[in-house]
């Protein structure tokens, strides 16, 4: 949960010191996260804060399991700050139905979390069960976070001097509980029946649930018995007109045409207004007036049903939420995974698979599109798979662009899969072709469950996006092996990271016409306790899924800028640092503070630095991105874009983004040297940078004829084998030493 930096006087309002707050107790606020820092962060913000004459107390659980036990064992909980999910994608809805049905806990204020706007509709979520509020974490700063917990204690407090004040509202609140729990309409009208005869103590002869039929084909100012007992039982589903009763009959109309409750010595008859303009009525003979106090529970009881009563309809769409993807009208990832756990529940189906069909670049489709013509695109996929396979496997999509279809074998060939999607879509006019990344997990050699099977499909489908695009990967022991491996090949990495066994090479990158060195660019190098040096191909990217690159990033940023520092106080005076940026800093909020502070700590003016971003990075939030990297070319820092053609190109940025150099891949410079088109492929790019003012520099370079191809084109820079392999900072020393000596001061 992110805090507000920018508000210190606002936040300081906040702020009482211990000895002006009198000992009057506190409020115990359960926090239930799985992300320690929203803890931290949220206990924080709220500590020794005084709200209401008292201080918060805080309680901590990282699981819906935890919580549950917690409550069980406290019953004084003022207020739940719940995370949506966790565990499992629904852990924290499937806990305040916990909460509410089976712990009965109906005091406690719930504000429910989440890090994914949109998982579930916020007015649904509120009107389900008593929920306070739903937040999305990136719009609680301190104060908001203040004001909502402020007022779920407001709440709590009122509902706690009602129950101190009124020992009928503890029957009314359990009542309430127990009519949640009806499903349907008559079911919930014959719950409304028992609980006013228990709360009444009225023998349950002369009892009577009427609606308004708002069947269009019936006339209007008819009526149908939802629910009866005793006497008029069998009249359930007839027209209120046919009771014998015609006194009865009369109240009912009158109480459902004037909406509002009639209480009369001999009878009473409560009004009950639903969602959509819908109402009903429930009639109760009275053998004797009631006292005026009971009349007034009475009421707030039936209050309490008409909330009751819509929540029966916002519950099912809550659950129908939980378990369907409203974009695509699929079943979703929680539907999946049920699904899987039946099959294997039933043995005539554990012979089955799951495939997993994932959009290759769908982010950067979305990216150079909008997100509009890519959910035009995941409805046109939804639609064909459905259309085609409906009828032979169970269909979900589990996030984003993930499609998984759980079936018998050979209807899940990926050959079969790939060939269904082959044909183009049109989408908005566009014609449209998709490369897939299929993954398929035999049931018989995975699980025991859902989730396990979900998580072996997606170890696969990392798989096959490691080999390229387009690909297929079949799960087997191996791929679990292999998942292993990058496990502890992780572990080993953090205590690589801890234990200085990292390293920075520099490769030089050499002005193409004068052969002289203008900058190196820097690269990370890990070399293990047997001498073995890992590729970064190997580790770099779990360096990037487990946020190890952030602090990686910020070390080697401070490595390459103090090695420069040395280089210029050696007499290299005016080279240039090129430091890559994974899309995982770029995403860091103080990224620019981050790279100020480096620059500050090395004393090297900000020209002299440049940082690589790849196109991926440039694709991703427009906004975001043109943002920081204008702070960043206002710092003085130059910009480079890595590895330019080999991404989903969408030549727009070019034109809107503050960048300064393009570089050219290392496959377009191999292809120079072949007969085909693709030779023609670096000179296009070079007359690109040049109509956009933009400085090229080429890497891969390696053969004399390559570098002399550039030249002709007008390519500035290059660097690769034939100028110099990546070295360690003394052989780099060493190289301009022998290789430029003008620039060295002599010894």
């Amino acid at each position: 949960m992110p805090c507000s930096q920018n508000q210190p006087d606002d936040d300081e309002l906040f702020i009482i010191e211990d000895e002006a707050v009198e000992a009057r107790g506190t409020w115990k606020i359960l926090i239930v996260d799985d992300d320690p820092d929203v803890h931290l962060a949220t206990q924080h913000a709220l500590e020794g804060t005084e709200m209401l004459g008292r201080l918060p107390e805080f309680l901590h659980a990282k699981s819906a399991a935890e919580a549950a036990a917690i409550l069980r064992g406290d019953s004084e909980i003022a207020v739940i700050l719940l995370d949506v999910v966790m565990e499992t994608q629904d852990a924290g809805l499937e806990l305040v139905d916990h909460i509410r049905n089976e712990l009965g806990l109906k005091m406690p204020r719930i504000v429910l979390r989440t890090g994914h706007p949109g998982y579930a509709p916020e007015l649904s979520a509120i009107r389900d069960y008593d929920i306070n509020d739903y937040k999305t974490k990136s719009e609680l700063t301190r104060n908001r976070l203040f004001t909502t917990v402020l007022a779920a204690i407001r709440a709590y407090d009122q509902l706690q001097r009602m129950e101190a004040s009124r020992q009928g509202l503890e029957q009314i609140v359990r009542a309430s509980g127990e009519l949640l729990q009806n499903t349907g309409l008559p079911a919930f009208a014959a719950g409304v029946i028992r609980q006013l005869t228990a709360f009444i103590g009225l023998a349950p002869e002369a009892l009577l649930c009427a609606q308004a039929n708002l069947n269009p084909r019936i006339l209007e100012n008819t009526y149908v018995v939802l629910a009866a007992a005793g006497n008029y039982e069998r009249f359930i589903g007839h027209r209120l007109d046919e009771v014998e009763d015609e006194g009865i009959v009369a109240t009912i109309q009158s109480c459902l045409s004037q909406r509002r409750h009639l209480f009369t010595e001999k009878d009473l008859c409560f009004y009950f207004s639903l969602h959509s303009h819908k109402h009903f009525a429930v009639y109760l003979a009275a053998p004797e007036p009631r006292p005026e106090i009971d009349q007034h529970l009475l009421k707030v009881f039936c209050n309490n049903v008409s909330i009751c009563a819509d929540n029966i309809h916002l519950i099912g769409r809550l659950r129908e939420a939980a378990y369907h993807d409203q974009l695509v009208d699929l079943p979703n990832r929680s539907a999946c995974v049920q699904a899987i756990d039946r099959c294997y529940e039933n043995s005539s189906q554990r012979d089955y698979c799951l495939a997993l069909i994932d959009i290759d670049r769908f982010a950067e489709i979305n990216n150079a599109f909008g997100h509009e013509y890519g959910d035009q695109l995941l409805k046109a996929v939804a639609q064909r798979l459905r259309r085609q396979l409906g009828t032979d496997c169970f269909i979900a999509r589990l996030a984003a662009d993930d499609f998984a279809l759980l079936g018998r074998e050979e209807t899940l060939q990926p050959a079969r899969l790939r060939a269904l999607l082959s044909q183009p879509f049109q989408i908005n006019g566009t014609t449209h072709s998709l490369s897939v990344t299929i993954s398929l997990v035999r049931l018989r050699e995975s699980g025991p469950d859902g989730c396990s099977v979900l998580k072996d499909a997606s170890i696969t489908r990392k798989l096959g996006r490691e080999r390229g695009l387009n690909q297929d990967a079949i799960f087997s022991p191996l791929v679990s092996d292999q998942a292993r491996e990058r496990t502890q090949l992780l572990h080993r990495l953090q205590e690589a990271f801890e234990r200085d066994q990292l390293f920075a090479v520099f490769q030089p990158q050499v002005d193409l016409k004068s052969g002289q060195v203008r900058g190196m660019e820097s690269l990370v190098r890990w070399r293990d306790d047997s001498g073995e040096l890992i590729s970064p191909g190997r580790f770099v990217p779990l360096a990037e899924q487990s946020g190890l690159i952030v602090q990686l990033g910020d070390w080697m940023l401070r490595e390459s800028l103090q090695s420069l520092a040395q280089l210029e106080q050696g007499g290299w005076a005016g080279l240039r640092i090129s430091v890559n940026v994974s899309a995982v800093q770029f995403q860091l909020p103080d990224l620019v503070e981050r790279v100020e502070a480096a620059l500050a700590e090395s004393r090297i003016p900000p020209q002299q630095l440049e940082l690589e971003i790849t196109e991926s990075v440039a694709l991703s939030n427009r906004e975001q991105v043109e943002k920081t990297l204008t702070h960043l070319r206002a710092l003085g820092v130059r910009i480079a874009i890595d590895d330019f053609g080999t991404g989903f190109s969408s030549l727009s940025y070019l034109y809107h983004l503050p960048l300064d150099r393009i570089k050219i891949d290392r496959a377009f410079i191999l292809a120079m040297s072949e007969e085909n088109e693709g030779r023609y492929l670096a000179d296009l790019i070079v007359r690109l940078g040049h109509s956009l003012h933009l400085q090229l520099i080429a890497e891969g370079v390696e053969t004399e004829t390559q570098a002399a191809r550039l030249r002709a084109i007008g390519c500035q820079e290059a660097q690769g084998f034939l100028f110099g392999r990546p070295m360690a900072f003394p052989e780099l020393r060493r190289w301009l030493r022998e290789k430029h000596p003008a620039g060295l001061p002599k010894e």
